[in-house]
């Protein structure tokens, strides 16, 4: 549950599903929605899951979800009250952007920091098809910047008439963040065709949660290659390390670590690829 307290009132909101993807750690995944297409579930639980829930979206393209940043540091054990104090005390009115070089501070509201008062996100994410596996409803999404575990607080319907604004003006970030481009040595391509998984979902069976679940989060196909390349392109190492050059870095993706380097400054490549 999240609680949100103003004076004498306290509203608690519920968790009604969990992103289940490919990326289980922050270092690589997207730092705004919709930069690289990478397929994910949207899990829903009791009662939320109930398929009448969601008569209708499957006729928008889009949708608005609200989710928690749960890797952000919480003390454990902490009540509302302590949690809510906690909060105000670590407090920072200003961040450090990497779109900024990771230098320059702004205000934390004029940012899209994870580091915010309620600890909340805001993303539009393409609905790809709703499906419902043993009674439960799973939402299948690309294009989000959110990795797996991600507890969901809402879902709306994304409209275009009154959510888009192709004239609004985008502050310092008026434009795509620019892509490096991304190498890949024989030793790494080789190393991912070995540990490939081909048996993906049989069409032909019935599938399960679990094993619907597990070909997100789990199964290497030849497609990842793709993925892990163009969430590498958007350069996830911090900005005050950009120009550093043979430096290893290693993100995560599925079952595997990725490990890459800056050869030339704009030039990264993939140099091992190895089992978790």
């Amino acid at each position: 549950m999240s609680t949100i307290k103003s004076h004498a009132l306290e509203h608690t909101t519920p968790i009604i599903g969990y992103h289940r993807a490919p990326l289980s750690q922050k270092f690589g995944a997207p730092r705004q929605p919709n930069l690289v297409a990478l397929s994910s579930v949207i899990e829903m639980i009791a009662p939320y899951d109930n398929p009448a829930a969601f008569d209708g979206l499957e006729a928008f393209s889009h949708i608005w979800l609200s989710w928690q940043f749960h890797h952000n540091f919480k003390p454990k054990h902490a009540s509302n009250a302590q949690a809510q104090s906690s909060a105000a005390s670590t407090f920072r009115a200003q961040v450090r952007p990497p779109r900024l070089g990771g230098n320059q501070k702004i205000g934390v509201f004029a940012s899209r920091s994870m580091y915010r008062p309620s600890n909340l996100g805001l993303s539009v994410v393409k609905l790809e098809r709703i499906e419902v596996v043993e009674n439960r409803v799973l939402l299948m999404i690309s294009g989000a910047d959110m990795i797996d575990g991600t507890p969901i607080i809402d879902i709306k319907p994304y409209v275009a008439y009154s959510d888009a604004y192709n004239e609004a003006i985008s502050g310092f970030a008026p434009t795509e963040p620019k892509l490096l481009v991304v190498k890949v040595t024989d030793i790494a391509q080789d190393q991912f065709e070995k540990m490939m998984n081909s048996d993906s979902l049989d069409e032909k069976a019935t599938p399960t949660l679990t094993a619907t679940v597990n070909e997100v989060q789990q199964q290497l196909i030849a497609a990842d290659m793709n993925y892990i390349k163009a969430l590498i392109a958007q350069d996830p190492r911090p900005a005050y390390r950009r120009d550093e050059l043979n430096s290893c870095f290693v993100m995560r993706y599925k079952s595997v670590d990725v490990s890459f380097s800056q050869i030339t400054l704009g030039e990264l490549q993939i140099t091992l690829i190895t089992k978790v």
